[in-house]
C-alpha cells in the first residue's frame, strides 16, 4: 500500500496489513476515476482562479489528468496500491507535475471528494435507470395493445376473483413503473447539489467560488451548508428505497409469470433465451430468469438496510463507517439495471394461450355481476350479496325468480367496467393512450 497524505502526523505509524485491506476502498471506489478526475479538475480552475495555481500550473495539472484518464481507462496505471481513488489521483497528479500536483488538495478535503463523486455518479445512473425503466414500458404497452382482447381471471387472495383483460393488468404494471421512475427523477432533484468547496465540514477558504465549482460540474447549485453535505447520505438512502420498491414490483410481476407460465396454468410460454433445464431432468424448462428476478429483490432491499443501519447514530460530521455506503449503493444501481433489461426481454417474447387463459374463467368469478343484476332490479346491495353467496354455496333453498338469471359471460364482465381505470375496453384503451402520452411527454424532456 502506497504511504497515505496523512503519513506525516503518524511517521513512525507501523502498518498492519489486516487493517490496511480492511481501511482501503480501492477494490469499490475505483470505478469513480472519473468522476474524481471531473472534480479534481473544476478543483483545479477555481484553484486558477483564487490565484493558487498560476496559468501554467493549471494547465500542467489539467493535460496530467486528461493522461491519468487514459492510463486508468486503459489499464496502463493500477491504483491498486492506493488508499482510495482520491489518493491515487492525488499521488498520480503530483509524479507528473511536482508542485503543482502537490497544491490540489489546497481548501479541499477527502470528505467533500467521496460525496461529489458519488453524486455525479448518481445523476448519470438515475438517468440511465429512468431510461430501462422506458424501455420496459414500452415493451408493456405493445403488449397491451396487441393482447388488448385477452381475458382471464383476475386474483385476490391467490384465488380467482372477476375477468380482467391481460391488457389492463400490463396496465397496472405500466402505471406502478411511472411511479417507480418519478421517484428515482425526484432523488435526482436532490442530488443536484454540488459538494465541491465544503472542506473537510467547516467549510473551505482561498476564496474559492462555490457557484462557479457546482456550474462547472454540472449541478444547478452548491449545497446549503457544509456540516449537512459531509454528513448527509440522504441521496443514497432515498435511492436505494426508490430501487427497493422497483425490484419489489418486478418480483411481484416475476412470481406472476412463473405461475402463469407453469403446466398446471398454461396461460403463456417463456422464450427460451429467459429458461434453463435441470442438469438431471431432460423435460424441464426451468424459468430461471424470473426466479433470479424474485431472489434479487433480497438483495436491494438489504443494500438499503445496509446503509440505513451504517447511518443509524452515527454523530454529526463525517465518520469512516461512511466509507460503506458505496458497495451496497453500486451494487443495487448494476443490479436494477440488469433487472430492468433482463424484464423487458421476458416481456417482449411472452407467448400467450388465450383460450386457456379465458377457460380458467370459472362461473363464480360472474358472482358480482349476478349481484350486481339483481341489484339494478331494485334489490338492495347486501341482500343482492346474500342471495348470490347462497347460490354459489348452494344453499339456496326458495325458487327465486331472480336466481333464474343466466351467469353473465367474461365478455359482458369486463364490458361493464368501462368507468376510469377499468378492465372494460374502452376504459383500457383510455389507459393504454394515456400511457402513450405519459412516454411522449418523458421522452420529449
Amino acid at each position: 500500500m502506497a504511504s497515505p497524505p496523512w503519513q506525516s502526523r503518524m511517521p513512525d505509524k507501523k502498518a498492519d496489513t489486516v487493517f490496511e485491506s480492511m481501511n482501503a476502498s480501492i477494490g469499490v471506489d475505483r470505478r469513480l476515476f472519473r468522476e474524481e478526475i471531473a472534480g479534481t479538475r473544476a478543483h483545479a480552475a477555481a484553484l486558477n482562479q483564487a490565484g493558487v495555481y498560476a496559468q501554467d500550473e493549471y494547465e500542467k495539472v489539467c493535460a496530467a489528468l486528461g493522461q491519468i484518464e487514459n492510463e486508468i481507462a486503459g489499464g496502463t496505471w493500477s491504483l491498486d496500491r492506493y488508499e482510495d481513488v482520491h489518493t491515487a489521483v492525488e499521488s498520480r497528479l503530483t509524479d507528473l507535475t511536482g508542485a503543482a500536483g502537490a497544491k490540489i488538495q489546497t481548501g479541499r478535503s477527502r470528505n467533500e471528494q467521496t460525496v461529489l463523486s458519488q453524486r455525479l455518479f448518481l445523476k448519470s445512473a438515475l438517468a440511465e435507470l429512468a431510461k430501462r425503466i422506458v424501455e420496459l414500458q414500452t415493451v408493456v404497452i405493445e403488449q397491451a395493445d396487441l393482447n388488448i382482447d385477452v381475458l382471464l381471471p383476475g386474483y385476490t387472495h391467490a384465488r380467482p376473483a372477476q375477468p380482467i383483460r391481460f391488457a389492463h393488468y400490463l396496465l397496472a404494471l405500466f402505471f406502478g413503473l411511472e411511479r417507480d421512475k418519478g421517484r428515482l427523477l425526484d432523488a435526482r432533484k436532490r442530488i443536484d447539489a454540488c459538494p465541491s468547496g465544503v472542506g473537510a465540514l467547516a467549510g473551505t477558504t482561498f476564496g474559492l467560488d462555490r457557484e462557479a465549482l457546482a456550474q462547472a460540474l454540472g449541478f444547478s447549485a452548491p449545497t446549503e451548508n457544509s456540516l449537512d453535505t459531509v454528513t448527509d447520505r440522504d441521496g443514497q438512502i432515498e435511492v436505494l428505497s426508490a430501487l427497493s420498491i422497483l425490484q419489489v414490483r418486478i418480483s411481484r410481476v416475476a412470481e406472476d409469470l412463473i405461475l402463469w407460465s407453469s403446466p398446471q396454468f398454461g396461460f403463456l410460454d417463456l422464450d427460451e433465451a429467459y429458461c434453463t433445464s435441470s442438469s438431471l431432468m431432460p423435460q424441464k424448462k426451468n424459468p430461471d430468469a424470473l426466479e433470479l428476478l424474485r431472489g434479487k429483490t433480497g438483495r436491494i432491499v438489504g443494500s438499503l438496510i445496509s446503509l440505513l443501519v451504517v447511518c443509524k447514530g452515527l454523530p454529526t460530521g463525517y465518520q469512516k463507517d461512511l466509507q460503506e455506503d458505496k458497495e451496497p449503493l453500486f451494487d443495487a444501481v448494476d443490479t436494477s439495471l440488469t433487472s430492468l433489461a433482463v424484464s423487458r426481454g421476458i416481456m417482449s417474447g411472452l407467448r400467450l394461450d388465450p383460450d386457456r387463459m379465458k377457460a380458467a374463467i370459472t362461473p363464480d368469478c360472474m358472482a358480482t355481476d349476478l349481484a350486481d343484476r339483481l341489484v339494478e332490479k331494485g334489490v338492495p346491495f347486501r341482500e343482492a350479496y346474500r342471495i348470490t353467496a347462497e347460490r354459489f354455496a348452494g344453499t339456496r333453498q326458495d325458487a327465486a325468480s331472480h336466481e333464474a338469471e343466466e351467469t353473465p359471460t367474461p365478455e359482458s364482465s369486463v364490458e361493464r367496467r368501462n368507468a376510469t381505470g377499468g378492465t372494460g375496453r374502452q376504459s383500457v384503451k383510455a389507459q393504454i393512450q394515456k400511457a402513450r402520452g405519459i412516454l411522449c411527454s418523458g421522452q420529449a424532456t
